[in-house]
């Protein structure tokens, strides 16, 4: 698992200068079943991150340019006669690949996105009464412009809480930038990457992750923080129990990558902000303080306490009267 997860970072990483983070993160999230969600502004990289992956593993890849007058069809697929055979037959839409690239989803009408939720929850598309199934391993990666920005609407909650994680490239440092000018002076990084893993390659890995042990004080710790969401007073919707088990299953892929096949507290708690705090709502005072739901998420995590790793199995310690030697006797009672 290491090698493979590695030889993707390394090709995503001749792309992407300077985000280690943000491409450890997509790793997270395609090993873990989920889907991702960029979130920043225009030109800092949510689609040729998105790319840099489609290119480095060997998939079928779609890109749906999400615009106001994209219809539902064009997503999910449509049925069309055929004169020759005298029936209709069924095309499929840019949703039947492997890993979807959706570019400012955003910019879709409510109608349009909701095209996406049997996809990205159930990965089968139902359409003219019939059920069909989505190929694995099956990813959506979008990306979205801010809300404030013009001719955008906000994702609905539904659409928000089946991503698992939602990141921002953010702007590059000055080093970062000028290596990113100098590569890209001619063709660009990103026409010459080639796969380094295919989809059999990722599905092993999948299977993998899905074995990882989650002790039962790990996946309690989990479970209060998740809960913690719900009885913030300022928040007015916390997190669902979809997002308890994004959060155990972005844990498990994360520990993978980290070389153990076991979750630590640790990887619940660096990954709590970017899996939950899209999916919570601050109340109305909230925002008038100007307190975002990233702040308030990390301020959950630092006051949820943490278990307690558990005591060594074996012998039972010696009581305090046990460790002194009885009265006339040389020997220590119990060695």
């Amino acid at each position: 698992m290491s090698a493979t997860a590695e030889r993707i970072r390394l090709s995503m990483e001749k792309v992407i200068e300077g985000k280690p983070e943000v491409v450890r993160l997509t790793l997270v999230v395609l090993l873990a079943e989920g889907h991702l969600l960029l979130e920043d502004v225009p030109g800092v990289g949510k689609t040729v991150l998105a790319k840099a992956l489609a290119r480095s593993v060997d998939c079928s890849v779609s890109r749906i340019q999400f615009t106001p007058d994209l219809l539902p069809s064009d997503i999910t697929g449509v049925s069309i006669f055929d004169q020759r055979q005298r029936d209709f037959e069924f095309k499929p839409g840019a949703v039947f690949a492997q890993i979807v690239i959706g570019d400012e989803i955003n910019r879709a009408s409510p109608k349009t996105q909701s095209a996406l939720l049997e996809a990205m929850e159930e990965r089968q598309v139902t359409a003219d009464g019939t059920t069909r199934a989505l190929p694995e391993p099956f990813m959506v990666i979008a990306t979205q412009n801010p809300v404030e920005m013009e001719g955008t609407y906000p994702l609905p909650e539904a659409q928000r809480d089946r991503f698992m994680v939602r990141a921002s490239v953010g702007y590059p440092d000055p080093d970062s930038e000028w290596r990113m000018l100098h590569a890209r002076a001619g063709e660009g990084p990103l026409a010459e990457l080639r796969p380094t893993a295919g989809a059999g390659e990722i599905l092993e890995l999948i299977r993998a992750v899905r074995g990882i042990h989650v002790s039962e004080a790990v996946g309690r710790y989990a479970v209060q923080l998740v809960g913690a969401t719900r009885d913030h007073p300022h928040l007015r919707l916390g997190a669902s129990p979809r997002a308890t088990i994004h959060l155990l299953r972005a844990a498990r892929a994360a520990a993978a990558l980290a070389g153990r096949d076991f979750v630590l507290p640790d990887d619940v708690q660096d990954l709590a902000v970017p899996v939950l705090a899209h999916r919570l709502m601050p109340t109305t005072r909230s925002q008038l303080g100007r307190q975002g739901v990233e702040q308030l998420m990390a301020e959950l995590v630092r006051h949820t306490p943490v278990p307690e790793p558990p005591r060594p199995q074996g012998r039972r310690p010696l009581r305090p009267s046990e460790h002194l030697p009885p009265t006339g006797s040389g020997r220590v009672r119990g060695l």
